[in-house]
Parts: structure tokens; C-alpha cells; sequence
């Protein structure tokens, strides 16, 4: 099999685990920052730093809670995703908020269109030959000084396999990222780190057990010519 069709049949595949998923993850994550003031303290610092400047996008954006989350603190956001399935429950959870499908290595949208992207655990299902392809997409999207938000889990660039999560049947690998592997992906795709922070998982009973981290950045204004 040729590499194209690899990829190709890897992003199929974790399409339709969360086409599968969609219903029972929308109801499990959907109210999870109600438990989680650090990471809602972390949108409100990025919403504070969009408010007004355009529209942002909620990539990977799940069933549309994060996305639900900037609305109500006053940013113009849309929400892109992969899987069918979560835009279904994105778009019946959120019905003012404009939703499309996409894959954030080949974004439907124009150069220079958002203010901001808030990525959350948006990465943690791609390849790490992917990696670098998302993030010089986010960074053609973005406008000249707009902002990017991203989370993921922290490991040794290794993945974990979860095996019939939830009883579904889905299987997903969960890619877990060196701090500096991933901000070493952001600059080389043209963006600047302005601040990472790290802490350390919430309790069972909220998450799943990893350290967490979140990446503030953003696209570098044109120099004059």
C-alpha cells in the first residue's frame, strides 16, 4: 500500500470511530469545563485576546462545547471537524454557531481567515509526519497576529491505545507529545510561542490521568516591504 492511501485509510479510520462515538462522547464531554476552572480560566485569557478581532475557530471542536465557550464570552466562532457524527451533535447542541467539516491537514478555508484557533487535543489522533502539516495550515489560516490556543497530553512521543472505549467498539491510538516536540512543529510552521503552561490532571472521576499542557502562540504580523 502506498503512503497516500496509508494516511488516507488512518484518517477513514479515526472518522468513523468518532462517527461512532459521536452521541455517547457528546454526552460525556460536553459539560466538562464545569469541572475544569483551569482550563477555563486558560479560554478566558485566549477569548480576552480575540474578543473582537474576527471570527475563531474551534478546530477538532468535538461536539461544539469549547466552541459554546467563546460564544458565550463574546467571540465570533465557528467550529470545524472531521467526523459527521460530532457536527451532528455540534449543530443540534449549538444551533447559533456555524459548523463545517474538514481535516485541519487541508483546511476549507483561505489564507489569512481566522483571528484565532483554539485547538483543543485537536492533535492527539495524527501522525506525527502529520504534526507539522497541521500547524503550517493553521498557520496559512490564521490572520497576520492572530492567536492559537492548543492543548494535548504530555508523554514521550509515544501513543496509548484505547480499545473499546466506552463500549462502542471504537479503538483509538492517543498520541502523547514531548512539550518541545510540539512547540519545535509550531515555530517551524512560521508561528511564535508566547507562553506554555503545564498541570497535572484533574481526578479520575473528570479525565483521563496525563499531564496536560496548553500552548499560547500566534502567527507573526507581514514585515513591510
Amino acid at each position: 500500500m502506498s503512503a497516500p492511501n496509508a494516511t488516507h485509510d488512518k484518517v477513514t479510520d479515526v472518522k468513523a470511530c468518532y462517527d461512532l462515538i459521536a452521541e455517547e462522547y457528546a454526552r460525556r464531554i460536553y459539560a466538562e469545563l464545569e469541572n475544569k476552572p483551569f482550563d477555563r480560566a486558560v479560554l478566558d485569557r485566549f477569548a480576552a485576546s480575540v474578543v473582537n478581532m474576527g471570527i475563531v475557530c474551534d478546530l477538532g471542536c468535538g461536539p461544539g462545547h469549547i466552541a459554546r465557550y467563546l460564544h458565550d464570552h463574546g467571540v465570533t466562532v465557528c467550529g470545524v471537524d472531521l467526523s459527521t457524527g460530532m457536527l451532528q451533535c455540534a449543530r443540534r447542541l449549538n444551533p447559533t454557531i456555524e459548523f463545517r467539516q474538514g481535516d485541519m491537514r487541508s483546511l476549507p478555508v483561505r489564507d489569512n481567515s481566522w483571528a484565532g484557533i483554539a485547538a483543543f487535543y485537536a492533535i492527539v489522533n495524527l501522525a506525527p509526519n502529520d504534526i507539522l502539516k497541521a500547524f503550517r495550515e493553521m498557520t496559512r489560516t490564521l490572520m497576520p497576529g492572530g492567536r492559537l490556543l492548543v492543548s494535548f497530553h504530555i508523554g514521550d512521543n509515544s501513543s496509548h491505545r484505547e480499545e473499546d472505549l466506552w463500549g462502542t467498539g471504537a479503538c483509538f491510538e492517543i498520541m502523547f507529545f514531548r512539550v518541545g516536540t510540539i512547540t519545535g512543529f509550531m515555530e517551524s510552521a512560521g508561528l511564535e510561542i508566547d507562553e506554555v503552561v503545564e498541570r497535572e490532571p484533574y481526578g479520575p472521576d473528570v479525565e483521563f490521568q496525563s499531564r496536560r499542557v496548553y500552548v499560547f502562540a500566534h502567527k507573526p504580523q507581514m514585515k513591510a516591504t
